[in-house]
């Protein structure tokens, strides 16, 4: 960590040589930890990007699936064990427009590499593939086009056009039978990704369950290595000219090398680490930006468009992180916060139809504000009639890097699918700690002394009582 710089020395006005030197550093390493954070979404998009194809091979035709369902072997931000997830990232500036064909009932999400979710040809739809998608669950060609596209658009398709050549689709299928994952992962296999002129190459779709891979947000000096190599695939509509000038001050510009010293890869390093750190602290916040993300004055569970409404889905943000109250101004603390622990939005994620789309509560302490920890037991009331159409399922997560918690246990998760057991009230107790209570195993999630920890509870079909918050999830309280 860079230490605070102390007044230099200057001689006849000017700065002596050692100052002019540590000074030029300071500037260097501040313009990188602020670049870092600026660019955190699409870190986190390139450090799965990097983690995933490096293990499981690369190009349009390659995408993953966890078919076994994805464990705390897999390093990626705060994922959802209770789906089935496939994930690849495609390149339109290499292979020109491609089309990605979806079977019926396949849900998903085409977002660029800002993950933004991609606007729909018509203005009515973005990002979104499914339900919440222009096929409306029925599947169809979705087709995918490079900035400044301007050529035939062919008929039959649902046209998309990315901010970025580089896209992420991310896809999840929904299990009926935690016994029998072949259905969803079938229907996810019947999803292809080929060029929309010349020959297609035959899709592979690699078993991603069970393989340690790190696709975490890349916080090393490699972060800058690997946003230089994407701003050679996109150029200038990567961002403003502003920010490409900030780039271009860390020696990042498009076309031209990128070989910085010794000296200035360990600055670089630094500054990486540092801005990190910085999102890892900023993660945990409760106020971000002036804006109290808690569900409600009395609970401690929180989520980012809190001031959601049925007519304003986002609240005060738009998909881009920008403030619609201050107009459009993006609000720097919301979008590193997010992308920090989390990845990916569509407006089918914030839907406020009940029984559609899903919603996301998470929780970084216990009921006395105090930061969850993995010696201490706890207990989670969920009051009864939990509102969820489909399932709710509760998932821990590392409180050091936002993955999957390395908890002994075959998944970090439990949910109604599970089967826990009831109160006679029709409430049901789940219990968190390192050692399940007598009788309660059924009803346990297994944590880790000397491990911090956060939780979601998710709702998948969220009914009217969820969205008007008149249910709320009980707080996590300490056990004696």
């Amino acid at each position: 960590m860079q230490n605070d710089m102390t007044p230099t020395p200057f001689m006849e006005g000017r700065a002596t040589a050692d100052a002019a030197q540590a000074l030029r550093d300071e500037l260097l390493y501040h313009r990188a930890t602020q670049t870092y954070l600026w660019a955190l979404p699409l870190i986190n998009t390139l450090g799965m990007q990097r983690g995933s194809e490096q293990t499981f091979g690369k190009g349009y035709n390659t995408l993953p699936v966890w078919k076994k369902r994805l464990d705390a072997r897999t390093l990626v931000t705060t994922p959802n064990s209770d789906v089935i997830y496939a994930m690849s990232y495609v390149d339109l500036g290499k292979d020109g427009p491609l089309v990605f064909e979806a079977p019926p009932m396949l849900q998903g999400i085409l977002l660029d590499f800002w993950q933004r979710p991609i606007p729909v040809d018509g203005g009515k739809y973005a990002g979104d593939v499914g339900f919440f998608g222009p096929d409306q669950g029925k599947g169809g060609k979705f087709l995918l086009l490079p900035p400044g596209y301007t050529g035939e658009v062919p008929k039959g398709c649902f046209v998309y056009r990315s901010g970025t050549n580089n896209v992420f689709v991310f896809l999840r299928a929904f299990y009926a039978d935690a016994g029998n994952l072949q259905p969803p992962v079938d229907l996810i296999e019947k999803a292809k990704i080929y060029p929309l002129q010349g020959e297609a190459r035959p899709m592979t779709f690699p078993d991603a369950s069970g393989v340690p891979v790190d696709m975490l947000p890349i916080s090393d000096a490699t972060a800058f290595d690997q946003l230089k190599q994407l701003v050679d695939a996109e150029g200038p509509h990567l961002a403003d000219p502003d920010w490409m000038g900030m780039l271009a001050g860390l020696g990042i510009v498009k076309g031209e090398p990128f070989e910085p010293d010794g000296r200035t890869r360990g600055i670089l390093d630094r500054a990486a680490k540092t801005a990190y750190q910085m999102s890892r602290v900023m993660a945990f916040d409760e106020v971000v930006s002036g804006r109290s993300s808690r569900m409600s004055p009395d609970r401690r569970w929180v989520n980012p468009m809190a001031d959601a409404t049925t007519e304003n889905p986002s609240g005060k943000l738009d998909l881009s992180w920008r403030r619609v109250d201050r107009g459009g101004a993006l609000d720097v603390n919301c979008r590193p916060w997010f992308f920090s622990n989390y990845y990916s939005v569509s407006p089918g994620m914030l839907s406020q139809v009940p029984g559609k789309g899903a919603f996301y509560v998470i929780v970084f302490t216990d009921s006395d504000g105090v930061a969850l920890t993995g010696g201490t037991n706890y207990k989670l009331n969920l009051p009864k009639d939990v509102p969820a159409a489909n399932f709710w399922s509760v998932t821990l997560y590392e409180a050091a890097n936002a993955s999957g918690l390395a908890n002994g246990q075959p998944f970090p998760s439990i949910g109604s699918r599970d089967k826990p057991v009831r109160n006679a009230d029709g409430s049901t107790d789940l219990y968190l700690g390192p050692k399940a209570p007598q009788g309660q195993e059924a009803n346990w999630l297994a944590t880790v002394p000397g491990k911090g920890y956060f939780a979601i509870l998710r709702l998948y079909g969220p009914t009217e009582p969820a969205l008007t918050r008149t249910w709320k999830p009980g707080d996590i309280t300490k056990m004696s």
